[in-house]
């Protein structure tokens, strides 16, 4: 499973480390991502994101019970 951000798309990155004597290797910069409940298209879904847009309100986490259990009701 590909390390992307759902809403975002921020993904990996990559650079080099250089130390002090000026070796150079490669390195990987990982989204900081996390598997959250979130309301996408009126129905509950399990998605990827990252925290930045957990932080900025970008998804709805919560849905209110009565209304989860109609649209889970719906898809089945």
């Amino acid at each position: 499973m590909a390390k992307v951000c759902d809403l975002c798309g921020k993904g990996v990155q990559h650079g080099r480390n250089v130390s002090h004597a000026h070796n150079v290797t490669l390195r990987r910069w990982q989204a900081n991502l996390v598997a959250v409940r979130a309301v996408v298209d009126g129905k509950p879904k399990r998605v990827r994101v990252c925290t930045r847009c957990l932080r900025s309100g970008r998804i709805e986490k919560r849905m209110p019970q009565k209304e989860a259990w109609k649209a889970r009701a719906a898809s089945a």
